[in-house]
């Protein structure tokens, strides 16, 4: 399997343990397509790239899957299903080992993997949603739930990116959940997201000025934090505020000239700018050039 990914066209790189994989995945969160093969170990391995809210096209070969490669029954480890109350969609949406988009192959059809890559990096670019929306509202918190989709984006959008430059690739329009907009969330989970939303404008703040490049990845990420909770512009101005209000207390403690934070206006604007941006980006093309 592995000599018919080698050549020009891919960049292979072939790990054989799952702390291995966890160790080299630090360092390279930019990956066009993982491939895995059934083992004891791959559940927990997916398991764990699932709580860190980490996405990615996927195809997986097992002994046995089901028809069109999708498996015969729900799988379990987090995934289970109660016969007694799970209508058929539910079965099918829960029936995957990673996420909804992934491929899974059967071993036998291992000379398939070219095609089987294509097809998962074009399912991974049309998936709405990391997990469905059934499982997420029953398990999973509000908060939980935007950081995966904020983060799901995120890696759509750079896999888009490089896809457009490599073959003209249009890339993908975003879909939000209505159901975890800020202004839907009960009273405890807007003040948990508004906190979690505070405390990454606080770091993208602190590290604004700094010679660290992962800054704009910091904004990116709070920019799909937001815009998937549909969060007015009004809160992210209350939000930098707020901090500016912290900060200048702690310099007049420190007898230190408060006017050092007029330059983080320029925070602000990087920030809103970047939420007009990805507004713009999600606007079909047909809905914004209008009908002729």
């Amino acid at each position: 399997m592995i000599d018919l990914l080698r050549g020009e066209r891919y960049a292979l790189t072939h790990l054989k343990s799952a702390v291995e994989f966890l160790g080299f995945l630090k360092h390279n969160y930019h990956l066009d397509c993982l491939v895995f093969e059934v083992d004891g170990d791959l559940r927990s391995l997916l398991r764990k790239l699932q709580e860190r809210s980490i996405f990615l096209p996927a195809v997986i070969f097992s002994p046995q899957p089901g028809v069109d490669g999708r498996p015969e029954a729900p799988y379990s480890d987090g995934f289970d299903v109660a016969a007694s109350t799970a209508n058929k969609s539910q079965e099918e949406s829960c029936a995957f080992f990673y996420h909804p988009a992934e491929v899974q192959l059967a071993i036998a059809r291992s000379s398939e993997i070219g095609s089987g890559i294509e097809r998962a990096i074009a399912q991974f670019l049309k998936l709405s949603t990391p997990v469905p929306v059934n499982y997420q509202s029953a398990t999973v918190d509000a908060t939980a739930q935007l950081t995966a989709q904020s983060l799901l984006s995120l890696q759509q959008r750079r896999l888009a990116e490089k896809l457009r430059e490599r073959l003209g690739y249009l890339g993908v329009y975003y879909k939000r959940n209505s159901q975890i907009f800020l202004r839907n969330l009960s009273g405890p989970e807007k003040q948990k997201f508004l906190e979690q939303l505070k405390s990454s404008y606080r770091d993208i703040v602190l590290n604004y000025f700094s010679q660290d490049t992962a800054v704009n990845n910091q904004i990116d990420e709070f920019v799909n934090l937001a815009f998937f909770a549909d969060v007015p512009v009004t809160q992210i101005v209350e939000i930098h505020m707020e901090l500016m209000e912290e900060f200048a207390k702690q310099l007049k403690i420190e007898g230190r000239n408060e006017e050092i934070l007029l330059d983080y206006r320029l925070t602000l604007i990087d920030a809103i700018a970047h939420m007009c941006e990805m507004y713009r980006r999600s606007i079909p093309k047909e809905a914004s050039q209008g009908k002729s």
